[in-house]
């Protein structure tokens, strides 16, 4: 005999679900995935786990080759997240960026290397997410950037950025712990014919492991390691940029987490930095 049907609300962590749990009774297909979710949560980033809402403040500290120097640049992002419930199990994830630069390059507008200030390159994305079972989910999506930055914070480039992933859940290791390979591919289509031409593939090779008490350490959480096709850039001798990259944090309670990232690099053929720190402040609702 079935008990009568037992609904129940919640907010999950760092990138999770807002989930509704049915207890007994008739589960919608969207119910089903998110309550698969619901055990997994520690408030770790997932990129196929989107919350309903999420506001998310970074603060990234970057240095790169530059002319004639080593150049840093210091951002602060203000992310903001939505997810739309589909029919069939399936989950449209919003997402929309808004980088505040400081940025030191020597050129000839700023021959001293002045810290400059400003806008950066304001972007925006959606991506379709399925989560098949608690095990294995797949999604994809494209992002639009537009060149909202100035002459020296900003790549003068209209860009498109198609994306592809897929999730493998891995419960033998801990609640939480997953496999996630992301690749994404950036591309200018149209802007200024004089910046440079952008071109080049990205892929995380994200493995998340999660720890007691909502604690987490990521490897290779962002789509850091990077193949150039398009333009040289400052100090390359190659194609290949591959770093070592791993975040850890915490889910501090069922709406923030907190974590820091910290990348190097292993091969810097194509330079996308020397030296990258990122804190990141999530709180969903």
């Amino acid at each position: 005999m079935q008990a009568a049907a037992l609904n129940r609300l919640r907010l999950c962590g760092f990138t999770g679900c807002f989930v509704a749990v049915v207890a007994a009774g008739s589960v919608p297909a969207i119910a089903q995935t998110t309550t698969q979710n619901l055990a997994e949560d520690t408030g770790a980033p997932d990129f196929f786990k989107p919350p309903p809402n999420m506001f998310q403040a970074l603060t990234e500290y970057r240095t790169a080759p530059g002319s004639t120097r080593e150049v840093t640049t210091e951002t602060l992002n203000l992310r903001y997240d939505h997810a739309f419930d589909l029919p069939s199990g399936w989950i449209l994830a919003t997402r929309t960026d808004l980088p505040l630069l400081a940025k030191n390059p020597i050129s000839a507008s700023n021959p001293n290397g002045d810290y400059l200030y400003g806008i950066g390159d304001v972007d925006a994305q959606a991506a379709l997410i399925h989560n098949i079972n608690s095990r294995l989910a797949f999604g994809f999506g494209m992002r639009l950037i537009a060149p909202t930055g100035d002459d020296a914070l900003g790549s003068g480039k209209w860009q498109v950025m198609p994306i592809v992933g897929a999730r493998f859940g891995l419960p033998e290791i801990s609640g939480g712990s997953y496999f996630e390979p992301l690749l994404r591919y950036d591309v200018s289509v149209a802007g200024d014919p004089t910046k440079k031409n952008i071109s080049n593939l990205q892929f995380a090779p994200t493995f998340n492991i999660g720890l007691p008490d909502k604690w987490f350490i990521t490897f290779f959480p962002s789509t850091d390691i990077r193949i150039n096709y398009g333009d040289p850039v400052t100090g390359q001798t190659g194609r290949l940029f591959l770093p070592f990259d791993f975040r850890f944090g915490k889910k501090l309670n069922d709406n923030i987490a907190l974590s820091l990232e910290i990348g190097v690099p292993i091969i810097k053929d194509y330079p996308v930095y020397d030296f990258k720190t990122q804190l990141r402040l999530n709180i969903t609702y």
